[in-house]
C-alpha cells in the first residue's frame, strides 16, 4: 500500500511512560489519510475487487471513520460510493465522507440499523457490500499497523487495542504474532459497548442491546464472526473502560501530547492510564486508532476537566 497510506508516527511519550511506569509507544493513526485507519482495508479490500473487474459502485455502512476510507478508496479506483451512516453520527464524519465523493444515507440509531438498511441497498443495486470489520482482505489491511509498529520498534513486547467490531485487533493479532509468537495483545472496549469482551470472556459471541459510548466508533452490538474467531485464539487479554476513563484520557492527550483524538482513539491508552491491565510490559505499543472528533463534542468532554501540573511529552 505504499503511496496510499501513510506510514504514521510511532512516538514515545514520556508522560504516559512516567504515569504508568513502563514504556509507552503511541501509534498515531489519527495522523492517516482520512483520519483514522480505516483506509487500509478499505483500500486492500477495493483493490481486490477491482482485480476481477470493473468497481461501478460499492456500498457499505459506518459510523464514520470506515465511511471515510471507503470513499476515498472508490475514489481512486473511479467507483462511485454509497455509505449509510447512523443518524447521530458526528457532523465532521459526514462532511468528510461527502467531501471524498461519497453519497451519505443517515438511518438508524446505531451502526447496526445503518448497516441493515445498507444491506437492503446493496442487494437492490446489485453492488458490492463493504463490510467495516467481517472482511479477511478489511482484516488484512488493518494488519499492516502492526507490521509498521514492529519495523519502528522491535523490542515491542504488548499491543493495546481498541475494539469495536473486532476487524482492527484481528489484524493486528495475526500480523504481530506472525512476527513475534511471544507479543501480548491487549483488546480494550468501553464499559457501554462491550460485546466483544462479553465475546472473548465467554467463548461465544455475544450481542448487546443498545451500545452508547462518547467512543461512537466502536459502538456495535456484536463483533464480526471471522474477527471473533481470531480473537479467541490471538487476543491475550480484554479489559473495559468507563466513559469517564475514556474522556479524561481524550483531554490528556489533548493537553500533554496536543493531539485532538475521538473516543475510540484515546480508548486503548485510557485502560493503561486506568490501570486495568494486568502485568504491564517494558515496551507497550498504543493504537491511537483516529482523531475524527467533532470540536462541539470536544467541547463538551473538556468541560469541568482539571489540567494537571504541566509534564512535557
Amino acid at each position: 500500500m505504499c503511496g496510499v497510506v501513510h506510514e504514521t508516527p510511532l512516538t514515545h511519550s514520556r508522560t504516559f511512560s512516567e504515569m504508568i511506569g513502563s514504556s509507552v509507544f503511541l501509534k498515531l493513526e489519527n495522523l492517516q489519510r482520512t483520519g483514522a485507519f480505516k483506509i487500509r482495508g478499505a483500500f486492500n479490500k477495493v483493490a481486490q475487487m477491482a482485480k476481477h473487474g470493473d468497481v461501478g459502485e460499492v456500498v457499505t455502512a459506518s459510523a464514520g471513520n470506515h465511511a471515510q476510507g471507503v470513499a476515498q478508496a472508490a475514489r481512486m479506483f473511479g467507483a462511485a460510493c454509497t455509505v449509510f451512516m447512523p443518524e447521530g453520527a458526528p457532523d465532521a464524519k459526514v462532511q468528510a465522507t461527502t467531501g471524498y465523493g461519497a453519497t451519505v444515507v443517515k438511518t438508524g440509531r446505531n451502526y447496526d440499523e445503518a448497516f441493515a438498511a445498507a444491506i437492503t441497498y446493496a442487494n437492490q443495486r446489485k453492488a458490492p457490500f463493504l463490510h467495516a470489520f467481517d472482511d479477511p482482505y478489511v482484516i488484512a489491511g488493518q494488519g499492516t499497523i502492526a507490521l509498521e509498529m514492529l519495523e519502528q520498534n522491535p523490542d515491542l513486547d504488548t499491543l493495546v487495542v481498541p475494539v469495536g467490531g473486532g476487524g482492527l485487533i484481528s489484524g493486528i493479532a495475526v500480523a504481530a504474532k506472525h512476527k513475534n509468537p511471544k507479543i501480548r495483545i491487549i483488546g480494550v472496549q468501553p464499559e457501554r459497548s462491550n460485546s466483544g469482551f462479553l465475546s472473548w470472556a465467554s467463548g461465544y459471541k455475544q450481542v448487546i442491546a443498545n451500545p452508547s459510548s462518547r467512543a461512537d466508533g466502536l459502538n456495535v452490538k456484536m463483533m464480526g464472526q471471522l474477527p471473533f474467531e481470531i480473537i479467541r485464539k490471538a487476543v491475550d487479554t480484554f479489559v473495559t473502560v468507563s466513559e469517564e476513563e475514556i474522556e479524561r484520557t481524550m483531554c490528556l492527550l489533548l493537553e500533554r501530547s496536543k493531539m485532538l483524538v475521538e473516543g475510540a482513539g484515546a480508548t486503548a491508552l485510557a485502560a493503561l492510564l486506568a490501570e486495568r491491565v494486568p502485568r504491564i510490559g517494558k515496551n507497550i505499543g498504543v493504537i491511537v486508532s483516529g482523531g475524527n472528533v467533532d470540536l462541539t463534542v470536544m467541547s463538551e468532554v473538556t468541560h469541568g476537566f482539571v489540567p494537571q501540573a504541566l509534564v512535557n511529552p
